[in-house]
């Protein structure tokens, strides 16, 4: 693992995700796109996924959200480009996840905002979520996945006002921009988080043998 983590450390895909919407909430608008780059403690990347999604019947655009994406015409296109229905791409996901290797952790930036779509999406079209735990359907992740967002804050040293993904310097990313296409921006957190490994790395190792609650 080229020493990011003790030899004994167990293996661990992390499926670094990025979405795209025409709105603020799941329970009022669709999402239109996202992807994932499944990447391992040391960079490997293990594989990728994107996808376009047919927006939902049930559900109306924001107008605030619309009126944001005039400002990024080429990334709607791609956003929108030969969407396929939400149920078939969703299975086809949990699908490319079962098969990834190693124990599988969701990671987004931030959490609070991509993790509640890809749960929501994955619990209502595939049987399966965003975390892991004690319910029934397909177990695709471990835990409660990463917030790269708070992870990427803490480490740089910052107080909480100043932990923005967007003040991560740019060669953290890989120089790749965030262009708020699916996969570019997927891409460019996954190297973030490898970046963060590595200071992580540096970090003396705090464990403790028993478990703090039950």
């Amino acid at each position: 693992m080229n020493g990011l983590l003790p030899p004994s450390a167990t293996p661990v895909t992390f499926v670094v995700t990025d979405i795209e919407t025409d709105g603020h909430s799941p329970l009022r608008n669709s999402m239109l796109s996202f992807a994932s780059v499944a990447v391992g403690y040391d960079g490997t990347v293990h594989d990728t996924f994107q996808s376009v999604l047919e927006r939902r019947p049930d559900r109306k655009p924001d107008p605030l959200t619309m009126q944001w994406w005039e400002g990024f015409p080429e990334a709607y296109a791609a956003a929108t480009r030969d969407p396929r229905p939400a149920k078939a791409e969703m299975n086809r996901y949990a699908d490319w996840v079962e098969g990834l290797p190693h124990d599988k952790v969701f990671c987004a930036a931030p959490i609070m905002f991509d993790g509640p779509w890809m749960d929501h999406y994955l619990d209502h079209f595939a049987n399966a979520r965003a975390l892991g735990g004690p319910f029934s359907g397909r177990q695709l992740f471990r835990g409660g996945g990463v917030c790269l967002y708070t992870m990427a804050g803490t480490l740089r040293g910052q107080d909480y006002l100043n932990w923005g993904m967007q003040r991560a310097p740019a060669e953290w990313y890989g120089n790749i921009p965030h262009s708020h296409k699916a996969i570019d921006d997927a891409r460019g957190f996954a190297n973030v988080l490898v970046k963060l490994f590595q200071l992580t790395a540096q970090l003396p190792e705090i464990a403790n043998t028993e478990g703090a609650y039950s």
